[in-house]
């Protein structure tokens, strides 16, 4: 089957869905200048993640905000949405998609368009206090100034993601988990499969009969076993035709 019936078929299945479900990872927002944690290129080449384990941040804060702010605020606030992210939202607005579950932490669905965002592994939109835990915006600091502080307590302020070492925050776990027990269908985009306990979340889909759309620029984990129709390119090409093909109707 060439690329452009396997688009039509993907089309097709969302339209006959009853709950879909998006899934997506750092491969969706490659295209929008964010590089992969991982891999040929990623982050963890050009910097020794341990600056997000909590136990240094908790020793080192300082040290560990330099990092985050050169990381995750210099260099992933200049990104802006993709016609992935786009793609996604208007399906929303469509009433063709239930929700996007992301393991990013970059704020881009939202920033699309998207409602039902589950942010897995939190954001980097709000800084939470670990003493009192009062969560502030982060556009409420100037971050030139660091470590943010908690205005309430004084407490060392941490981004609202979720560190090495931390808990999957709720309501997004169990939200994720649900999801995965009600989709008729999951359109996995842009993750390799492989970081734990996210990568579960896809494969209970499909434990529990839902049909695997996966779109990513190689195979992954997912494809051999769970994924049921793979889709192999860049989403920010894929997702928008088969977005033209559902507004066709």
């Amino acid at each position: 089957m060439n690329i452009s019936k396997e688009i039509g078929l993907a089309a097709r299945w969302i339209r006959s869905a009853q709950h879909v479900t998006a899934f997506s990872g750092a491969g969706i927002s490659v295209e929008s200048g964010i590089p992969p944690f991982r891999g040929e290129g990623g982050l963890w080449n050009q910097y020794d993640p341990t600056f997000i384990y909590i136990d240094k941040f908790l020793q080192s804060p300082l040290e560990s905000w330099k990092l985050i702010k050169e990381v995750f605020y210099d260099f992933f606030g200049k990104a802006k949405p993709n016609p992935a992210h786009i793609t996604l939202a208007k399906m929303e607005q469509q009433g063709l998609l239930h929700a996007v579950i992301t393991q990013n932490i970059d704020n881009l669905h939202q920033e699309a368009g998207s409602r039902t965002v589950y942010e897995f592994h939190g954001n980097t939109r709000n800084l939470i206090c670990l003493h009192c835990e009062r969560i502030y915006p982060v556009k409420d600091f100037d971050l030139k100034d660091l470590p943010p502080l908690c205005k309430d307590c004084k407490t060392v302020l941490k981004p609202d993601f979720v560190f090495f070492g931390e808990p999957i925050p709720e309501p997004a776990r169990s939200l994720s988990n649900e999801e995965a027990y009600k989709a008729d269908l999951f359109i996995v985009i842009g993750t390799t499969g492989e970081v734990m306990p996210a990568a579960m979340i896809p494969r209970v889909a499909r434990w529990n009969g839902a049909k695997i759309i996966e779109i990513n620029p190689e195979p992954s984990l997912y494809t051999p076993s769970v994924t049921d129709l793979f889709l192999q390119g860049k989403a920010g090409e894929i997702m928008p035709q088969i977005g033209e093909l559902l507004q066709k109707g």
